[in-house]
């Protein structure tokens, strides 16, 4: 058959640097969950202020990075 190896069907799982480094420490973990949302909120609340358009475009940007960022964090604490 084809590629029916022992140890050859386990899917590899990538981690990013990050995710590794904050497995290993949990307070920064936490830390850096209650930073990210604190910026979160920052950047919501100058997009309801209304802002500029390039601002408006740049700031939807990060509020989609921070919010990517805090999925992949929050996956660190599930498991």
């Amino acid at each position: 058959m084809l590629n029916k190896e022992k140890g050859k069907n386990k899917p590899q799982l990538f981690e990013f640097d990050l995710e590794k480094e904050l497995k290993a420490d949990g307070e920064k973990l936490k830390k850096t969950l209650v930073e990210i949302d604190g910026k979160l909120q920052e950047l919501k609340k100058a997009l309801r202020q209304g802002c500029p358009k390039d601002e408006y475009e740049a700031y939807g940007n990060l509020v989609r990075g921070y919010t990517a960022l805090q999925k992949v964090l929050s996956k660190i604490t599930k498991k």
